[in-house]
């Protein structure tokens, strides 16, 4: 077992704030399978710290870590419970943004980071491996968005840009999940195209208004006012994939 010095501790704890970060390109990896992911993607491990137990089970996959017990690894990151592992990962260059063929995933203003993790696990698990989010969706690097995309983050390039733009430029029909609009079941959606799926309270933004194609909204046969953005995106990728896979 190893002792983690104040300083590195408090270096590790303030990686948890988004300022940090990007001061030093480093974000948190945290709990097993999340590290797991990282450790099979092309992302830099700067560190590795991990219990005993991670170490037994998983030793052979690294050439080194420092090991801690559950209570002290949980202490210095966001998890209330982790009896795994963190790493300390290296942030990519981002890369400027290009529409390809096929869906485009447009994050408009979704500033909740379970949410956003949630979507890039959804887009992951549909074959989108490339979202464009405008400025004031949450950043991708933010523990909880991390953690909530089991992984995902590995496979799902995130890139942020003002939609407008993109759309414009894009020259392709663009479909926004919306209260009121066509049911998305009956729709035949190209295959390609762009989706917009909007923020949580507020819905699309208004300057993306005047360029949407048309809106799609999910059917409710129930009492519940409204659906989770992740699994609204999940449901409308799903009507996609049954048109084109």
């Amino acid at each position: 077992m190893v002792k983690l010095s104040k300083a590195h501790t408090k270096f590790i704890k303030s990686l948890q704030l988004k300022k940090y970060r990007q001061l030093e390109q480093t974000f948190l990896v945290e709990g097993e399978k999340s590290v797991l992911e990282v450790i099979d993607s092309d992302f830099e491990i700067t560190e590795i710290i991990a219990t005993s137990k991670f170490r037994s089970l998983h030793g052979h996959l690294l050439e080194s870590l420092s090991v801690l017990e559950s209570e002290d690894l949980s202490a210095i990151g966001t998890l209330k419970s982790n009896d795994a592992a963190i790493a300390l990962v290296r942030m990519k260059p981002e890369q400027p943004f290009a529409v390809t063929s096929g869906l485009t995933l447009l994050s408009d203003g979704i500033n909740d980071p379970g949410n956003f993790g949630t979507i890039l696990r959804v887009a992951d698990w549909y074959g989108i491996n490339r979202i464009c989010a405008s400025p004031d969706t949450c950043e991708l690097y933010n523990p909880k968005v991390i953690s909530s995309s089991k992984g995902s983050f590995t496979r799902v390039e995130v890139s942020y840009a003002e939609l407008d733009t993109v759309i414009a430029t894009a020259g392709l029909p663009v479909y926004a999940a919306d209260m009121s609009g066509r049911n998305v079941h009956s729709f035949k959606f190209p295959e390609d195209c762009l989706l917009v799926m909007g923020n949580e309270s507020h819905g699309i933004s208004a300057s993306l208004e005047a360029l949407i194609t048309e809106r799609l909204t999910i059917p409710s046969f129930g009492g519940a006012e409204s659906l989770n953005v992740g699994v609204a995106t999940a449901i409308m990728l799903d009507n996609y994939r049954r048109l084109h896979h």
